[in-house]
């Protein structure tokens, strides 16, 4: 497929014609109409509503997780944050994420709600970090609308992505329920929470010198050779591409959450530093902060060994 350089402003050359014609609707119709025929604007809203409501249901999670005792660092000043009201589904669904219970008779609803919370992380902190792989496949798909071609709607892509860390965050969700099964409390300077807390942020600091991190970083980095590259017209396939980039991004990012396990799994303000940090990350070509990071990791989990033994 031959693509040009022509931006937005070619649409209005090409979008001509009874077809798209909505002069004889009226404002809402027209803007619906905009929307439908514009996919990086739909792409834009959806991906944009989704992390914000990611990020102001963890908010209230983590309000709540303050308020009935927490002592996770920032849990003082959550508690001074007003409380909302909220609909009783999702006070049962906080109850079951942040009980520091093990096993019990409700662990199957334990384990969604488990699930639920870590691809709401995952939506929060890491699909704001996939934002110029989504914005390069607009682009494209927008070049090869103008040009009269079969075009898969960007959030098929979307859709391939977060399947790989809805995937990673049932894989989470067993490891937080095999620690806490293991735990003699759910307090964050429980032996074993601290033992756990600290293999996971060894485990993230050797990782950020690994030769596997660089090169998906490598990839995360260079979105447009191979979303060009693979470009297909079949929907499957813009799905499986998605599924290869959410792939390349969880082996960027999959130690930086274990993180989550040392400082308290509902702890919004490391969850913000984490997804800040993966975007900076991605963004940068050098290695400085990803070594840097790792060297923090180590010595972090040094001291936390040491304190937890």
């Amino acid at each position: 497929m031959r693509l040009d350089q022509r931006g937005d402003s070619a649409h209005s050359g090409v979008m001509t014609g009874h077809q798209d014609d909505f002069s004889h609707l009226d404002r809402a119709g027209r803007a619906a109409a905009d929307i439908a025929r514009n996919p990086r604007l739909t792409v834009n809203i959806v991906v944009g509503a989704g992390i914000l409501l990611a990020w102001l249901l963890l908010a209230a999670m983590a309000i709540r997780g303050a308020e009935v005792g927490g002592s996770a660092p920032g849990d003082p000043l959550l508690r001074g944050l007003p409380q909302l009201p909220l609909p009783d589904f999702l006070e049962r669904f906080f109850a079951l994420c942040l009980s520091p219970t093990p096993l019990d008779a409700n662990i199957g609803l334990r384990a969604l709600a488990l699930i639920l919370m870590w691809f709401l992380m995952a939506i929060a902190a890491m699909l704001p970090s996939a934002a110029p792989m989504i914005r390069t496949y607009c682009e494209i798909a927008d070049t090869a609308r103008i040009k009269g071609e079969p075009v898969v709607h960007p959030l098929v892509l979307v859709a391939g992505y977060l399947c790989v860390w809805l995937a990673a965050s049932m894989l989470f969700s067993a490891l937080t329920l095999s620690v806490h099964a293991f735990s003699a409390s759910g307090e964050i300077y429980d032996p074993v929470l601290g033992i756990a807390g600290a293999l996971a942020l060894l485990v993230a600091g050797l990782y950020q010198f690994s030769g596997l991190k660089e090169a998906c970083l490598k990839k995360c980095r260079n979105p447009f050779s191979i979303l060009f590259s693979n470009w297909s017209a079949k929907a499957i396939r813009i799905f499986r591409l998605g599924v290869a980039q959410g792939i390349w991004c969880l082996g960027c990012c999959w130690a930086l959450m274990l993180v989550m396990f040392a400082v308290g799994v509902m702890n919004i303000f490391w969850m913000a530093l984490i997804g800040l940090f993966t975007l900076i990350e991605k963004q940068t070509t050098g290695r400085l902060p990803t070594r840097l990071a790792g060297a923090i990791l180590l010595v972090w989990a040094a001291a936390l060994l040491v304190v937890s033994l």
